[in-house]
């Protein structure tokens, strides 16, 4: 009798050579080097479902995936074996086997992102592809009062990436998601670096990008706090900052 395996992989990536997680034909990305290395290990033609589509130049700490296959491998085996076949961008931190019905994103209850930032005047070379600098004063205060305002449920439309969903097609929760906490976190031995960490049982897309780039606004004092709260409100991305850059956001933990 075949076996099929449901198998679940943590991955950590740096996503600054890939065209984010979601395979594409003319551009190499995390989901398409992952069924590429698997197909290697087992010969068997799998699709690799991700608990979502990071961007590019989008990172990982802690995405999750799994395959079915039909090859009796160990779990340590594919840890092992893929992490010798993958590029040194790419790397499986965990692996093991999970009940059939388990899948990636179907399953997940929820993400924590984590938004790199750095104030000052000149970024370190190493440092570069993983935070977002930001110039001249910035009041972190304003910034850390404004995030308890994201948390509980909303409607997020106003920090959806313009034209990515119908707005007129109402299905499922439209731009509603519940945010379960939101913080400012500085390090101590260093108060320039900064992250904005977020978590919610969803998010849309480029969500945590455009909010980031709107709390840079508050920061900088282009906006105030009410004035937040009130971009909140309006469910309008025309009334929202910028999308902050893709190199500083990390997704570092899937909630199941």
């Amino acid at each position: 009798m075949i076996i099929v395996r449901n198998i679940k992989l943590t991955v950590a990536y740096d996503g600054t050579n890939y065209a984010g997680w979601q395979r594409q034909s003319n551009a190499p990305t995390i989901q398409g080097m992952l069924e590429q290395s698997i197909h290697l290990m087992t010969r068997e033609h799998i699709t690799v479902h991700g608990a979502g589509r990071t961007d590019a130049g989008v990172h990982a700490h802690g995405m999750v995936a799994n395959f079915k296959t039909e090859v009796n491998i160990p779990c340590q085996g594919f840890v092992k074996g893929l992490n010798s076949i993958l590029p040194a961008d790419i790397r499986i931190t965990s692996a093991e086997h999970v009940e059939p019905e388990f899948h990636a994103r179907c399953s997940a209850k929820g993400k924590r992102y984590v938004y790199n930032l750095a104030l000052g005047q000149v970024q370190l070379p190493t440092e570069r592809l993983y935070a977002h600098m930001v110039h001249g004063e910035f009041d972190m205060e304003a910034v850390a009062q404004s995030l308890p305002f994201l948390v509980g449920i909303h409607d997020f439309t106003s920090f959806e990436a313009a034209g990515s969903r119908d707005q007129d097609f109402d299905a499922g929760r439209g731009g509603v998601r519940e945010i379960y906490s939101a913080a400012l976190h500085v390090r101590a031995e260093d108060p320039s670096k900064m992250q904005i960490i977020i978590a919610g049982d969803g998010f849309l897309r480029h969500m945590v990008r455009n909010i980031v780039g709107t709390l840079i606004e508050v920061g900088q004092g282009k906006r105030s706090i009410d004035q937040f709260i009130e971009v909140i409100a309006a469910r309008d991305r025309t009334k929202a900052g910028p999308t902050a850059p893709a190199k500083g956001l990390f997704l570092h933990e899937v909630y199941y």
